[in-house]
């Protein structure tokens, strides 16, 4: 096989991606079938998922200066494309009440889609802030895509003002990279020595840019809102495409860029992490909004994670891998059954927890994945959270992390009240309760995939080793 063969293999993905834009596009002037948009949207992305299979076959190559497709990009890029393919779902399930305007979801969805695989493959700033503006300005869009909903307006505005302060937090940062180290790829950036001022003061930029992203405390302001405004599908895709490539863009360029090892730059993550574990769960303590709950659960959850970038080793990595494929499937679980349960309803989301009371004696099944997913969220054991956790804790004692420990063990005891709060409205009595009537196939078929979330996150809570062996497999390469 060429050179050039290998290269389209092993960006087949996001190739097949970009077709699918452009066919759903084409579509559109042609017909604005709900069904047939959604139907193309989904078949897309499922045969970019089966196209990483191949593409194992290729890799690790360099394809363009600005991007390598590796073993670490290509799990990425399946935590992505599955992600993007349950919230396509999903949004099918959700918008079948709207009886207008429905189309162009779908078209916003793969635009960010493409974004977040672009991010997880780059190893230059300028892609990577192509691939973070193209991840983004979409979500503006899907957002407020409940544009008669004036809290859904509100969160896309408040989420386009302060995303795009993050992105000038970001660029700036990459000039000042530039003028520290005269380069703007990560391995050249390497290779710059020390750099000097600029170049620590740039990455520190980049850091605070992509902290507003990641929605990491101090700069989290924005996220509670924007999950309970934004439609569930929505949420569940920002939850989860959008935190995995922006933190695995991150992670790559600190495993790659030597010169980002810098203890000032490191206690600043630190301290980045230590805040949001406390803050995220603390916050969640006062809420009665499902989806505010698991806002301010996503930041603690960020913090969690980010002790493996402080932590550094062999373990980050794999830390990495394994904790938001944990927190992937939960997320999608848990914002899955509240599309679900809003696509009954007009207006704002089914999202307070009075809406979910005795939820178990409607709809058993959403009942009982919720609470898995809110196990699990909470690392009990015999959920694959409880393995994310583990890791976690392991890679921060194995780096003598012990006040991130400490708060990493106080943040989960935080988070077992709201998790468990929420675990028993959905099995308590019913009144005050929403009557819920999910019917017809694609309702049905939804569930079905909620089912087979739970059951896996179960599984993989009892038997991890498949996924730790395949998370171990899979190494960051360096670019010539």
């Amino acid at each position: 096989m060429s050179s050039f063969s290998m290269q389209i293999v092993a960006l087949l993905a996001p190739l097949i991606v970009t077709a699918t834009i452009i066919l759903t596009t084409g579509a559109v002037a042609i017909t604005r079938s709900h069904r047939v948009m959604a139907g193309l949207s989904i078949i897309g992305l499922a045969v970019a998922l089966i196209s990483l299979i191949p593409a194992r076959l290729a890799v690790p190559i360099q394809t363009t200066p600005l991007y390598i497709v590796d073993g670490f990009g290509l799990f990425y890029m399946a935590l992505v494309l599955f992600a993007a393919l349950v919230s396509t779902i999903l949004a099918y399930v959700y918008l079948e009440a709207q009886s207008e305007y429905r189309a162009e979801f779908y078209i916003l969805l793969l635009c960010s889609t493409l974004g977040a695989l672009s991010l997880v493959v780059s190893v230059h700033l300028a892609s990577l802030f192509i691939g973070i503006e193209l991840l983004s300005i979409p979500l503006y869009g899907m957002v407020a895509y409940a544009f008669r909903d004036s809290v859904s307006l509100e969160s896309g505005l408040k989420y386009m003002v302060l995303s795009g302060v993050a992105s000038a937090f970001f660029l700036f940062g990459m000039a000042l990279m530039y003028a520290g180290s005269g380069a703007l790829t990560f391995t050249q950036i390497a290779s710059s020595g020390n750099g000097g001022e600029l170049l620590l003061l740039g990455i520190g930029m980049l850091v605070v840019g992509l902290a507003f992203k990641l929605s990491v405390a101090p700069f989290h302001l924005w996220t509670p809102d924007v999950y309970q405004g934004a439609p569930g599908p929505a949420s569940a895709f920002l939850a989860t495409v959008s935190k995995v490539a922006i933190f695995a863009a991150l992670l790559r360029f600190f495993e790659t860029s030597p010169v980002a090892h810098n203890d000032w730059l490191h206690a600043l993550i630190a301290a980045l992490a230590f805040i949001s574990m406390l803050v995220g769960n603390l916050l969640a303590l006062r809420q009665d909004n499902l989806k505010r709950i698991l806002g301010y659960s996503s930041i603690a959850h960020l913090g969690y994670i980010l002790t493996a970038i402080v932590a550094g080793g062999p373990l980050a990595a794999t830390a990495v891998g394994v904790y938001f494929t944990a927190y992937v499937l939960t997320s999608l679980g848990a914002f899955g059954v509240v599309s679900l349960v809003s696509s009954t309803r007009t207006g704002t989301d089914a999202s307070d927890l009075t809406h979910y009371r005795g939820l178990y004696r409607h709809q058993p099944t959403l009942a009982v994945t919720l609470a898995i997913m809110m196990i699990s969220l909470a690392g009990i054991p015999v959920t694959f959270g409880f393995i994310g956790k583990f890791y976690a804790l392991m890679v921060a004692v194995t780096g003598d992390l012990w006040w991130l420990v400490a708060a990493l063990i106080i943040g989960s005891a935080i988070g077992l009240y709201y998790y468990l709060r929420v675990t028993f409205i959905l099995f308590g009595a019913a009144e005050g309760g929403t009557q819920r009537h999910l019917t017809g196939p694609a309702s049905r078929a939804a569930i079905i995939i909620l089912g087979l979330l739970a059951a896996l996150v179960i599984a993989l809570g009892i038997y991890p080793t498949p996924l730790i062996d395949l998370v171990n497999a899979t190494g960051i390469a360096v670019a010539a």
